[in-house]
């Protein structure tokens, strides 16, 4: 099987999907004050870095990377479909993330996930994010876990 992570716009059908079943999942495990989904219009954003992965040819997971000011920069709607879990597409889109991340002078990546989110959890963990604090416009809440990695 052949794997592509490319950046693509999200206005396109199956991305649409992409996020629908991410907003479902959110959904199912958070209460509306606990998700901080952002919509389309936000990851079109001139200041947004969105990728989607593909496996022969069909989307199968997106994320974004939203530059801040001052070298930061967050990761948001990472979600990979639940047809291709397990098969290396998470890992392989925070690679793409970082590396997208690095080549717009990041120096600090982080991110927001639930704490019952445990593949996500693990995944960040693996791949040497670190707890931290809310940041940004976040405010403490305890089913949020804060992550950050220096680049």
């Amino acid at each position: 099987m052949m794997l592509t992570i490319e950046p693509e716009s999200p206005r396109q059908a199956e991305v649409a999907a992409l996020l629908a079943a991410s907003d479902a999942y959110s959904q199912a495990l958070y209460p509306p004050e606990s998700n901080h989904l952002v919509d389309v219009a936000a990851l079109d954003a001139a200041n947004v870095r969105f990728l989607v992965a593909r496996q022969d040819g069909v989307a199968m997971g997106c994320a974004a990377v939203v530059l801040g000011a001052a070298g930061y920069a967050e990761i948001k709607r990472m979600f990979v479909d639940a047809r291709a879990r397990g098969m290396g597409i998470g890992a392989a889109m925070l690679q793409a993330l970082e590396d997208t991340a690095r080549r717009e002078g990041v120096r600090v990546l982080q991110l927001e996930t639930g704490n019952v989110s445990h593949p996500a959890l693990a995944l960040y963990r693996r791949h040497f994010y670190v707890e931290r604090g809310p940041f940004g416009s976040y405010r403490e809440d305890p089913l949020s876990v804060f992550m950050e990695k220096r680049l």
